[in-house]
């Protein structure tokens, strides 16, 4: 006799954290109710394929760590139908109920109010797109039914739920990397987000996305934590005519709602961050902007461009090195872009001093360059602490830049000294105030001379001086005017005016990137170089001496420790 095929309520005994979960469905053609199981995740309310490797897969994965450890701080994210018994006729006394196959609400801005009546019809047909009345909370609006509405679409549903584990295999064991299944795309539903079309359908009523361009020459996008982006990127986001923001993701919508207008929100889906696959489902999108601290980005980077997205990430991917490396690993196999937020690469006159510096030889041999980064207005000390300090929150675009413009990997020494003249960020253990200095194997001495503390205008100056001569790069000042010991600034001019243009440049490369036309500019090598400089730098500062990079290792994971 061959073995006992296991049953739903088998993997459900085995396994603690996934339920039976049973719908009451109505068949469409001939009006009769029928009962249908399916194997559910309890912490990601995901449907599970009845198979050991796909459950033991998802157990493994990331989100799943997470959702249950949110489960834990919070408690249960919603009511869900149960069953732990085989009877089916104990089942039978609920009706069918779409409320309890959704996740979390997702949200839809509309700067176009309309009358109480028509809400209330909106909302008793589901419509995945309700407007919003101005100055009023945004109005929650559930996603699309999880299980179709026939048995045959149920069943198939099961066999479509896709798998990474032939596809994309750990690039390491030591470390935990979200290896999660992408939940599959719903078929013959009643509400459904359309990938062919510009539309979002719920059942009869239909929104258009219509920014003004056909979406056969505009790329999809969709952008998370908001409240985190540069307001620069966020800017050159809502002048950009060759793209359509389709969703922000984003649990804290005062913050949306500060960084964009209702008019420029109007048919943008805003959705919670534990829906996040809603997005990454979305064939309309094709890249995403990831605003969030590295201590999160990661997984989100590594999950979209697992969905097939290209990523632009503003901050570090991560502040762990083989985390990082992983970030650009999953892009290599998923041959899609992953574009570091490099600023400075892309300022104008930057990129200018790069061209006479190291493609022309303008200046002949580099023999010194020092600059100058006073950040105004400063970090406030939660986004520093998030971000890492000042090490990698600001020098290492710094870092960054001297080796692209040098045209060289790293430097051979580093010494730092820093200070911390804010009491709540001395309490971070980091600091305000530091002085980098790096030799590089050509000869090349540079200075950075990097600070928070910035009254009334940023300071940002960059000197290189040859053999040939020399070219400096001032403060922007339209103008024109220097001024010494006034009281009040004659142009006050914060980071986001000063690099408005360079986080112009950076999106429009990640556009091109996401079209085939450019490669990423900053490499995996230049990337994970920067981050072990950024860490030598911090080493120095810590233990007051030099830090030699050619005979040294630089633990970058336990230095971040000691500091967060």
């Amino acid at each position: 006799m061959g073995r006992k095929k296991k049953t739903l309520h088998d993997y459900a005994a085995e396994f603690t954290d996934l339920v039976v979960k049973r719908h009451l469905i109505e068949l469409k053609e001939t009006g009769e109710t029928s009962v249908v199981e399916t194997l559910y995740c309890k912490s990601c309310e995901l449907p599970m394929r009845v198979r050991r490797d796909r459950i033991l897969e998802h157990l493994a994965s990331g989100r799943h760590y997470r959702n249950r450890r949110l489960i834990k701080q919070h408690g249960s994210r919603g009511s869900v139908m149960l069953s732990s018994c085989s009877d089916l006729d104990n089942s039978l006394s609920f009706q069918f109920d779409p409320s309890t196959l959704l996740s979390q609400p997702s949200y839809m801005l509309s700067s176009n109010p309309c009358s109480g009546s028509s809400t209330a019809s909106t909302s008793h047909n589901m419509t995945s797109s309700p407007p919003s009345y101005p100055h009023q909370p945004v109005l929650p609006v559930h996603h699309p039914s999880a299980i179709s509405s026939t048995t045959n679409a149920v069943s198939s549903r099961e066999d479509q739920v896709p798998s990474t584990s032939s596809s994309h295999p750990p690039a390491f064991s030591s470390h935990q990397v979200r290896n999660q299944q992408l939940p599959p795309k719903p078929t013959n539903q009643r509400h459904t987000v359309s990938e062919a079309s510009n539309s979002v359908v719920s059942g009869n009523a239909v929104s258009r996305y219509n920014n003004g361009a056909s979406s056969a020459n505009t790329v999809g996008l969709a952008i998370f934590a908001v409240g985190h982006g540069s307001t620069a990127l966020l800017q050159s986001l809502t002048e950009e005519v060759g793209c359509r923001l389709l969703y922000i993701v984003d649990d804290h919508l005062p913050d949306v709602e500060e960084a964009f207008s209702s008019e420029f929100l109007a048919n943008t889906r805003v959705v919670r961050e534990q829906d996040m696959d809603i997005v990454l489902n979305d064939q309309r999108v094709s890249g995403v902007l990831v605003c969030s601290p590295p201590e999160v980005a990661a997984d989100i980077v590594i999950d979209a461009l697992r969905a097939g997205k290209g990523v632009l990430c503003e901050k570090l991917p991560s502040l762990d090195r083989q985390t990082a490396e992983v970030c650009f690993d999953e892009a290599d196999r998923s041959g899609k872009p992953l574009v570091c937020g490099f600023y400075k690469r892309f300022d104008p006159a930057l990129q200018f001093l790069r061209k006479k510096v190291h493609d022309n030889r303008a200046l002949g041999q580099i023999h010194r360059i020092s600059t100058v980064s006073h950040i105004f207005p400063a970090a406030s000390v939660t986004s520093l602490k998030k971000s890492g300090g000042i090490f990698y929150d600001a020098a290492i675009h710094d870092i960054d830049f001297i080796s692209w413009l040098l045209g060289e990997r790293a430097p051979d020494t580093i010494f730092s000294l820093g200070h911390a003249f804010c009491v709540d960020i001395a309490s971070l253990k980091d600091a305000d105030t530091v002085a980098i200095s790096m030799k590089f194997s050509s000869g090349a001495i540079v200075t950075l001379d990097i600070s928070q503390h910035c009254t009334r205008s940023c300071d940002q100056r960059l000197e290189v001086h040859g053999s040939q001569g020399s070219l400096r790069v001032d403060n922007q000042n339209p103008l024109g005017i220097s001024e010494h010991g006034t009281s009040v600034s004659i142009c006050s001019q914060t980071q986001t005016i000063r690099f408005r243009e360079a986080y112009r440049e950076l999106f429009q490369h990640f556009l091109r990137t996401l079209k085939g036309k450019e490669q990423p500019m900053v490499t995996k090598e230049q990337f994970l170089w920067a981050l072990q400089v950024a860490a030598g730098a911090e080493q120095s500062w810590q233990n007051g001496t030099a830090v030699d990079l050619r005979n040294e290792a630089v633990d970058v994971a336990i230095i971040k420790t000691e500091i967060l």
